[in-house]
């Protein structure tokens, strides 16, 4: 009898230490935290049924679940290469590399497979395309312009696919060694071409200093002509004038004074040993000493 009673307590017990484990078991699958960085797709009975943001989120038991634990962290794609030809038919490689990150993950699970080699695709198809369309000179200089044009492209491509591209980088561009090459000998022939140009330029700017040199002291030569002759202008009217106000006198006076002068210069010469002097050479003297007594 008092077995039976043990036992029947004992079953009592263990159904209410089963009914409160269902009940905590059930409490906790009820209730899922969700990290910051993350989101949980939820599936009821094999279909989308919620979206759980970061935080504490409510779900039925036994029927809901979370299928997958998605990161919305920002992701990046490992560089990758492809060939690309100009539109100059240059072959190119260009390095690549792209981030993105998940904005809506029920759209990335339910509609590709793998993300990353998707999107690896649609930027190497896009980075053909748009390097097609220009030669090789606007590749190397409008870089920042086909960044923005790719990484627009590629946001355009993988908006069903929920994610968001935030930045697009173009790495480098790669030439084959004959292009190189080719390029090189461009430029050596440029720099040559500019040192000719400048070495022209600078025998042109010596010939016109020469030119203007040459054309200043002819101009001060000019000039000092013209100054003489001004002296000699302004000398004759001077004479001419006091012939005017004193009559022959003052130019018989002038002409006596230079024979006398020419007669000095004449005489005192070293090299002159013997004076001739002219027949009328005395009275021009007389009518030299003549006037100058008259002007004393």
């Amino acid at each position: 009898m008092l077995e039976d009673q043990i036992m029947e307590l004992l079953s009592s017990n263990l159904l209410y230490v089963l009914v409160a484990a269902l009940i905590i078991i059930t409490v906790l699958r009820s209730v899922k935290i969700v990290p910051q960085s993350e989101q949980f797709v939820i599936e009821r009975f094999g279909r989308l049924h919620a979206v759980l943001k970061p935080g504490i989120n409510m779900i039925v038991p036994f029927l809901d679940k979370a299928a997958h634990r998605i990161s919305i962290l920002e992701r990046q794609l490992p560089t990758a290469s492809q060939d690309a030809i100009t539109k100059d038919n240059v072959l190119v490689q260009i390095d690549t590399s792209v981030f993105y990150r998940i904005t809506e993950p029920e759209k990335t699970v339910y509609r590709i497979r793998d993300v990353d080699a998707a999107i690896a695709t649609t930027v190497a198809g896009i980075v053909r395309a748009e390097i097609g369309r220009m030669d090789l000179d606007e590749v190397q200089s409008n870089r920042n312009e086909m960044i923005g044009t790719i990484k627009q492209l590629v946001e355009s491509a993988v908006d069903d696919w929920g994610i968001e591209v935030t930045r697009a980088e173009l790495l480098d561009v790669n030439l084959d060694q004959a292009t190189r090459d080719a390029m090189m000998q461009q430029l050596n022939a440029e720099r040559a071409r500019r040192a000719q140009v400048t070495e022209a330029e600078g025998a042109k700017r010596a010939v016109e200093l020469n030119a203007d040199a040459e054309l200043y002291a002819a101009e001060q030569i000019a000039k000092a002509r013209r100054i003489t002759a001004d002296a000699e202008a302004y000398a004759t009217s001077v004479v001419a004038k006091a012939i005017a106000e004193n009559g022959v006198e003052a130019a018989q006076y002038q002409v006596a004074l230079k024979q006398v002068e020419a007669l000095n210069a004449l005489g005192a010469s070293p090299s002159s040993s013997t004076i001739l002097v002219p027949a009328n050479a005395l009275e021009a003297f007389g009518d030299a000493f003549k006037m100058l007594k008259g002007k004393a």
